[in-house]
């Protein structure tokens, strides 16, 4: 159960963050609070040598972001414009890749790249062409035609539903924006590294800059993972529950049972202590030894899962999934310590309940067990 809440939580970071904003990012100061193209800045040589000299960051991504309303013919949608550098947005990202018909952008194209669900909501395809028209620096308008290169498709519906990529020189003059630039996307490895990468980089950068990691730039998704760890932990209280009763039950009937054989123990010598320090290492034992054996069993096939994720598109849990903005695939987490935190639990849980035969053997009469 938690290799499979684990895994959405992890295909939902990986296909909203590692995707397309990544997991940390700077902007000019108040840009994330006001999200305008006001707030750009110029990549100084500082600020780069800064970013480079940052052992976590393995490359940076500049960009330059801002909406518009898309058009075609009659068709209007508002979409976000991102500018990019396509070589190293191919190159890190794996953006060349989410291109399944047209073209990938080159350095200088004039083309555009358009999100697959944008595209079906606006009814155009390859070599068709949109107009964009927005606010650009210092109020400028920005306002273009723009010829359809290649569409693209993500793993979350809702980033194919409003996204536009063009090159970041097409899109500084589409804004008016000169060399600006509203945010550099640092490449990690993942979100531990972004975080700390992030602590990092507050400390030399100066207070004109905003540094952010995933959990500040993605809110809502950080509450949604929260929220239904709660509803898994619920869950996972009812099953721990019926764990422990079977482990107690068991436990008693071993004591019922093997009243007699403690009886004699006692009665030739064992000392109590002894005797309870036994059954109670026994009791944990048998407890740890059958969650391994549980791991050993529910591994390789959360290891299938993860290699063969589910598919549940086409149906309505599919279509749930599309709702939140989340691509619909049931992908199952192979962590190790998915499994080896149940071990853990189940450990404490079976130390807890062999206190009871622990207790009831330091009380024992010898000749009324031996009687039994």
């Amino acid at each position: 159960m938690m290799s499979v809440k684990e895994g959405v939580y992890d295909n939902m970071i990986s296909t909203t963050v590692g995707d397309y904003s990544g997991y940390a990012q700077i902007h000019a100061r108040d840009y994330w609070q006001e999200k305008t193209i006001e707030y750009s800045f110029e990549p100084t040589e500082e600020l780069i040598n800064a970013i480079q000299s940052e052992e976590l960051v393995n490359e940076y991504l500049p960009r330059i972001e801002s909406f518009a309303l898309a058009a075609s013919d009659e068709i209007t949608k508002g979409a976000m414009v991102v500018g990019i550098d396509a070589e190293k947005e191919a190159l890190i990202n794996g953006f060349a890749g989410r291109v399944y018909e047209g073209e990938y952008l080159t350095v200088n194209s004039k083309g555009i790249l358009v999100g697959a669900g944008l595209a079906e909501y606006l009814k155009v395809g390859v070599n068709d062409t949109i107009v964009l028209l927005g606010s650009g620096y210092h109020g400028v308008t920005a306002a273009g035609k723009y010829h359809i290169q290649g569409l693209v498709k993500f793993g979350s519906p809702e980033l194919s539903k409003q996204l536009v990529f063009m090159s970041l020189s097409q899109a500084q003059t589409l804004y008016g924006a000169g060399t600006l630039l509203n945010a550099i996307v640092l490449d990690v490895e993942d979100g531990d590294a972004g975080a700390e990468a992030v602590k990092a980089l507050r400390t030399v950068l100066p207070e004109d800059y905003e540094v952010m990691d995933w959990v500040e730039l993605n809110p809502d998704l950080v509450n949604m993972i929260e929220t239904d760890k709660v509803e898994g932990y619920v869950f996972m209280f009812i099953m721990y529950l019926v764990i422990s009763f079977g482990i107690f039950g068991t436990m008693l009937m071993m004591l019922a049972e093997r009243r007699h054989e403690f009886g004699v123990l006692v009665a030739i010598g064992m000392k109590r202590i002894k005797l309870a320090v036994l059954v109670f290492l026994e009791v944990v034992f048998i407890s740890v030894i059958g969650a391994f054996l549980g791991i050993i069993g529910a591994y390789p096939i959360s290891l299938y899962f993860n290699i063969n994720p589910i598919d549940l598109g086409g149906g309505e849990m599919g279509e749930m999934y599309e709702d939140y903005g989340l691509e619909a695939v049931l992908q199952f987490s192979v962590d190790p310590m998915v499994f080896l935190t149940q071990a853990i639990v189940i450990a404490i849980m079976a130390s807890v309940i062999a206190l009871y035969p622990f207790g009831s053997i330091l009380r024992l009469n010898a000749i009324e067990e031996m009687r039994s």
